[in-house]
């Protein structure tokens, strides 16, 4: 399975998904290519520390999310992903983009979806009293944060926590589920 990873900043996602490779840990996946909507984002370093192909390209550049989104498909289709991880890609993508890759494209969410779509989940856990945060990963549909869930993980809310403190745990298990949940679709994908 060829994995091809987008993200806008530093990619700590990302990192958790090389380490996991490095360590035989992804099963039949592969990582074959980054792909960055900020030119500088760390993200894209790390990539070529590993030896993975890169590319970026500004969204600033076009005028619409559609032509942005139709200038990334062809800057990601030469590496033919079998799987598009979005990995801390700060864009909402357009229906075209849902579209070409219906059914290979996931995304990680840093709530226990349903609850808590878009964005500040960590600040909107912490006032609504809850006892657990967690991440998700599921299947990017044109919904925001709406697909079918893959997986979840589950991050206890301690009693002093501050929005800081939980974002950091939140994102300590993402990078437990990310390779956990790769690897589960590549195996299923090898059975059938």
């Amino acid at each position: 399975m060829r994995i091809v990873c987008l993200l806008s900043g530093s990619g700590t996602n990302l990192g958790a998904l090389i380490e996991a490779q490095q360590r035989r840990q992804l099963g039949n996946a592969k990582l074959v290519g980054v792909f960055s909507n900020v030119l500088d984002a760390h993200g894209l370093q790390r990539a070529r520390d590993a030896n993975i192909a890169t590319e970026a390209l500004s969204h600033r550049a076009f005028s619409t999310r559609e032509d942005f989104d139709r200038a990334v498909i062809q800057r990601v289709s030469p590496w033919q992903p079998d799987l598009i991880v979005l990995a801390g890609f700060m864009r909402i993508m357009s229906p075209v983009f849902v579209a070409h890759y219906h059914g290979r494209l996931i995304n990680i969410h840093p709530s226990l979806l349903p609850k808590y779509r878009g964005l500040d989940t960590h600040r909107r856990a912490l006032e609504a009293g809850d006892t657990e945060a967690g991440a998700t990963v599921h299947w990017v549909t044109e919904e925001l944060d709406g697909g079918d869930i893959i997986d979840q993980i589950r991050v206890p809310i301690e009693p002093n926590d501050t929005v800081d403190r939980l974002r950091e745990r939140v994102l300590q298990a993402e990078h437990v589920l990310y390779p956990r949940v790769i690897r589960a679709l590549s195996l299923s994908e090898k059975a059938s």
